[in-house]
């Protein structure tokens, strides 16, 4: 039987909620309590509006309207130019392929990538601002600061991570050492007159690590971001870095730098015969320090946007062309489920809490 708008079923027969206020007030007539039995009735219809109502809110939240329908922008706490700006930027514009909408990335850098962290957390939580985080942003950040304006744990919501990434021990080749056992013993020869750079607080704590196993006496001179880094080596403000693969591997091509090791075991296609620095230097507390990249959105945003983005990223990075294109620049493609980057960095808090605490490192 097809109803009428607003029309039901009572006792086999069509009515609507007019018809029994029509029934009550001739009812009214004949039977002293029916003003009571229609107030019930009025009552019955309201608290059935009020909980459609309720169950259309609930699903409009769990299920949003077609996202996304307007641009996408995914904030860069970087300069342009390093290794989560050239993998945002791939990821960028696989998305607005998909989906048919522009997705913009904006690079706001400063403050070890507090300052973007900051802005986005205070974002509507839409899916229409995410946040290209890395180990610095939601890790290092978190342990080596006092006064951060933002709790990598409550303020964001995890989508996915997204890369793990080689960072590399490189000197310039015109008047660098050829080994790493040549760089330790001109430093040892040399004690407080060489000095490092690094351009965020994981490559700075691998340089610390290092330096303190290898029992070395060296600066360190700070940058903001990959790209100043590797300018300050080239430029002779520095005698070796450790930074991103991505930066370093066009200099490192084109003979201006030379790597002298790897910071994991993980392969780097784009340069096979660079050991893991653990091994060169016979070391083994440098065995695995690895960089990493992941996308978030402000807290409170809706499951299904969620799930979405993270499966885009997934499907995008199971198309071998991409990931050969990340490889060749030294970014390693990996995606996770939400729940699976919010373990992971929770695990990534205990890992380094204790060398930070050692190391006195502060960011304030």
């Amino acid at each position: 039987m097809r109803l009428a708008h607003g029309q039901g079923i009572l006792n086999g027969m069509p009515h609507s909620p007019i018809a029994l206020q029509k029934r009550s007030g001739e009812n009214c007539q004949r039977k002293p309590s029916c003003e009571k039995h229609g107030l019930m009735i009025r009552r019955a219809i309201a608290l059935a509006i009020s909980a459609a109502l309720i169950m259309g809110t609930a699903a409009a939240q769990e299920q949003p309207a077609v996202f996304p329908t307007r641009p996408v922008k995914i904030v860069v706490p970087f300069p342009a130019g390093g290794p989560t700006d050239i993998l945002t930027r791939v990821i960028a514009q696989r998305l607005s392929e998909i989906w048919g909408q522009p997705v913009v990335v904006e690079n706001q850098p400063g403050a070890n990538t507090a300052i973007g962290a900051a802005r986005v957390a205070k974002t509507p939580a839409d899916g229409y601002t995410l946040l290209a985080a890395m180990d610095v942003t939601l890790v290092l950040n978190p342990l080596a600061s006092s006064n951060l304006s933002y709790d990598p744990l409550k303020d964001f919501a995890p989508i996915t991570l997204a890369s793990k990434n080689t960072s590399l021990l490189s000197v310039r080749t015109e008047d660098g050492p050829k080994t790493v056992k040549e760089l330790i013993a001109r430093a040892k020869a040399n004690p407080g007159k060489l000095n490092y750079g690094a351009g965020i607080i994981t490559t700075r704590l691998a340089g610390y690590l290092f330096n303190r196993e290898a029992g070395l006496d060296v600066q360190y001179i700070p940058f903001n971001g990959s790209a100043p880094t590797v300018q300050g080596l080239l430029t002779g403000a520095v005698d070796y870095i450790i930074d991103g693969a991505a930066t370093s591997l066009p200099l490192i091509h084109s003979g201006k730098l030379r790597a002298l090791a790897k910071l994991n075991s993980r392969p780097l296609p784009a340069l096979p015969e660079v050991r893991p620095l653990a091994v060169e230097a016979a070391i083994p507390a440098l065995e695995d320090i690895s960089t990493w990249i992941g996308l978030v959105a402000p807290a409170g945003t809706p499951r299904a946007v969620i799930d979405k983005i993270q499966h885009e990223v997934a499907r995008m990075y199971a198309d071998p062309i991409i990931a050969e294109r990340l490889e060749r620049a030294g970014i390693t493609a990996f995606s996770s489920t939400p729940a699976e980057f919010d373990a992971f960095v929770r695990k990534e808090l205990d890992r380094w809490g204790e060398v930070v605490k050692e190391s006195r490192i502060r960011l304030n």
